[in-house]
Parts: structure tokens; sequence; C-alpha cells
């Protein structure tokens, strides 16, 4: 039985949901509205305030099915109630970063500076002058970008310098050992 697959889904009253044929499912909070299409061999049932997802055998790939889609479905409620947010921080002598109006602007060692355009429903923010903020209802689509932002400058090993996630631990190397006399 999957552990995650067969716990219900709470969700609150502010948050509206439609299960159309197929396995489309809308959500509508007060954040916004995602929506969805699972596999239809499973079953999605919402009934008094909590949502369901049931699978009709025990065949393997209905197995990993129960859980993603149980994970996806909570994702998109939590998303609509209160969103996602991914911090980052840059670390660096003369890194930075600026807001634009919604454009994110980085100063990270390069010649120029780099320029990073939000997509729909993804806003930045910054917070001093090295701690980037990533928001959205979607998941997925907050960690994707922030995945891009730190790609800009990935933390490196020797001196710790780039962009990191909060809390991200950078193991660091020691740098040349020099010549022994």
């Amino acid at each position: 039985m999957s552990r995650i697959g067969v716990k219900p889904i709470p969700v609150p009253g502010t948050v509206k949901i439609e299960i159309g044929a197929g396995n489309a499912v809308s959500v509508k909070g007060p954040k916004g509205e995602l929506s969805g299409v699972f596999a239809p061999q499973l079953g999605i049932t919402h009934e008094e305030g909590i949502l369901r997802v049931t699978r009709p055998n025990e065949e393997r790939e209905n197995k990993a099915l129960h859980g993603l889609t149980r994970s996806l479905l909570n994702n998109m409620v939590v998303g609509v109630t209160d969103g996602y947010t991914k911090v980052l921080e840059i670390q660096g002598v003369g890194y930075r970063a600026a807001m634009e109006g919604k454009i994110l602007v980085l100063n990270v060692g390069y010649s120029h500076q780099v320029r990073i355009t939000p997509p729909d429903g993804i806003s930045f923010a910054v917070e001093g002058n090295n701690r980037v903020s990533v928001s959205g209802i979607n998941k997925q689509v907050v960690g994707e970008e922030a995945a891009r932002i730190r790609g800009v400058r990935p933390p490196e090993p020797y001196k710790g310098k780039g962009i990191r996630y909060a809390g991200e631990f950078v193991r660091r190397k020691a740098g040349k050992a020099g010549k022994a006399k």
C-alpha cells in the first residue's frame, strides 16, 4: 500500500476543486488557479473538504502513479492557498542582485550584467544585495526558476563564491599544497 497515496488531502474552504472528464482537475484558490490532467485509471474524489486518490489494482504502474498523483494534487492545493518560495543567497566580493521593474539583474563576476525575466506567475524579490526570493503558485516552475538563477554562477568549492540555495552547504576543497622544501 502506498503510504503517500492513501493520505487524504485536506482542502480549505477558500479552495474550489473541479474534477472533469479524464481526471482533468482544476484548483482555484485565493492566490490563483492551477489545472492538470492525471492518469485516467486512478480515481480522484472530492467530498466534505477532503480530496482522495484511489487506484484500481496493485499493478506496478498504478502503484507508482498513486503516490505521484496525490503529491501533485497536494502541491496544487498548497500552491493556490499559500504559494511557494525559494530563497537564494549570493556570496562573493562585488556579487550582488538588483531589480529593474520585474527583471532581476545579477552582477556575479562576468564582464556583463545577467538579466533574468520571470515567466508568467513567478515573481522575484531582492532582500539587501545578496538574497533573492523566487515566488509563485506552481511548485515545479518556482524550483526550475531558482535552479536557472543558481545556474548563472553555481557555488565553486575553493572560495565558496557563487549563487546557492539558502541553507545549502558547499563542501570546500583545499587549494594548492605548494612546494615542500
